[in-house]
């Protein structure tokens, strides 16, 4: 037995998340991805991009902070090749080229700033296996702070796949009429791209999802219901700000955007009349590991 350490460092639009993973490698059999730590700083460089167009000072010197801290984790964890991958907010930067090069500059952590579509991809090669039916249809949904990536799998092939400028940042600082157009957008694209299956389920991703399967208290593995989902939306939209945090727990980051990420979630089992939703806590850098390993990046 052979064990190798990867790490993925994923630069959202939200917060920015190192993955220490181990790769268990055995002789005759598909190697085995663990994860070993994860490590999440709430840097919202989305509330930077969506709104003045640029990263802060302040949160320059924090992503170089963060990425000074992860280089010497991953030295500490023994982490032999890594992959450092920025998606919306910095893609959307106009000092996004800039905030690259001072992070190699003085963190020595080089970033790829991703397009849409290669994040789609990226998230699209975890290894959902133990969970798609080869005879059945899903509808993968990675909800963001910038973006959102939908993938339709059908008989365990990608049938079609889609990045949208809708995410849980970018909601809260849009007006409700630009988020009303591009719902309309997202909803035109997972009917049509649906509405020829007759049975069809959702595979959510997303520290969003995460969190209310969490509350929700399943064993890994169950799905969540529509009626579930909905009601938990009305539960939370009662609550305040401040309540979520006290009361529910939750991180304040996470606490203003989770309403939003549901809305999304709900809208598109509703659009593709999936009344279940599986959440296998996989997302972007879970794809850096693999792609890394099989050399795709």
């Amino acid at each position: 037995m052979k064990i190798k350490k990867y790490g993925a460092i994923d630069i959202g639009s939200n917060a920015v998340r190192l993955l220490v993973a181990n790769v268990i490698e055995e002789k005759g059999k598909e190697p085995k991805f663990k994860k070993s730590a994860l490590v999440r700083v709430p840097i919202r460089l989305g509330g930077d991009a969506f709104v003045t167009g640029e990263i802060s000072k302040f949160n320059i010197e924090r992503m170089v902070d963060a990425m000074k801290a992860f280089k010497l984790l991953m030295k500490v964890h023994g982490v032999e090749r890594y992959k450092a991958c920025a998606t919306s907010a910095m893609r959307e930067a106009s000092n996004g080229d800039k905030v690259v090069k001072k992070v190699l500059e003085k963190a020595g952590i080089e970033i790829d700033i991703i397009n849409g579509a290669k994040e789609a991809a990226i998230i699209s090669s975890t290894d959902l296996k133990y969970l798609i039916n080869s005879d059945e249809t899903y509808l993968y949904v990675d909800v963001g702070g910038g973006s959102t990536e939908l993938t339709v799998f059908s008989r365990g092939q990608i049938i079609n796949s889609k990045s949208f400028k809708i995410g849980t940042v970018r909601l809260i600082n849009n007006t409700k009429e630009k988020n009303k157009k591009i719902f309309a957008k997202v909803e035109k694209w997972i009917i049509e791209n649906t509405k020829d299956y007759k049975r069809i389920s959702l595979i959510g991703s997303g520290g969003n999802i995460n969190k209310i399967f969490k509350m929700s208290g399943l064993d890994a593995g169950r799905p969540i219901s529509y009626v579930y989902l909905n009601a938990q939306l009305e539960y939370l939209k009662k609550m305040s700000y401040q309540e979520r945090i006290s009361d529910l727990g939750l991180n304040p980051d996470r606490a203003d955007v989770i309403v939003p990420a549901t809305k999304i979630y709900l809208s598109a089992m509703k659009w593709s009349g999936a009344r279940r939703i599986f959440v296998p806590k996989i997302g972007l850098s879970d794809g850096i590991v693999k792609s890394l390993y099989f050399n795709k990046l």
